[in-house]
C-alpha cells in the first residue's frame, strides 16, 4: 500500500507565499510523474503543475511565473512553491503520483490540503 500525505496549506494574504509538500510512503519501487492539482469550491479539478522524471515541468498558464514544482526522489517528496498568491488560487490542493509497485504502476492521490488566499 502507498500513501501520499500533503502539508503546508493554510490562510495567506494576497501576495503572500506558501510551500506545499507531499510525501509518499509505503511499498514503492519507483515514482514516475508527480503532480499537483486543485479544486476550487464549485469548480472542476484542474492540473496545476507536473514534474516528470528526470525533471521536466509543465504548468497551467494561470500559475506560470508564480509557482514552482520540484521533487526530491530520495525523500519521495514533491513540493509546490507558491508565490504572489491571488484570491483565485484558493482551492483544495492535492498531489498525485504514478508509483511503480509490485502490482505495477498505480496512480495515487493525497487527501488534499486547503489553501485560502484572503485579506
Amino acid at each position: 500500500q502507498v500513501q501520499l500525505v500533503e502539508s503546508g496549506g493554510g490562510l495567506v494574504q494576497p501576495g503572500g507565499s506558501l510551500r506545499l509538500s507531499c510525501v509518499a510512503s509505503g511499498s514503492i519501487i519507483s515514482i514516475y510523474d508527480m503532480s499537483w492539482w486543485r479544486q476550487a469550491p464549485g469548480g472542476q479539478r484542474e492540473l496545476v503543475a507536473i514534474i516528470r522524471r528526470p525533471g521536466s515541468t509543465t504548468y497551467v498558464d494561470s500559475v506560470k511565473g508564480r509557482f514552482t514544482i520540484s521533487r526530491d526522489d530520495v525523500k519521495k517528496t514533491v513540493y509546490l512553491q507558491m508565490n504572489s498568491l491571488k484570491p483565485e488560487d484558493t482551492a483544495v490542493y492535492q498531489c498525485n503520483a504514478q508509483v511503480d509497485t509490485l502490482r505495477g504502476v498505480v496512480l495515487y492521490w493525497g487527501q488534499g490540503t486547503q489553501v485560502t488566499v484572503s485579506s
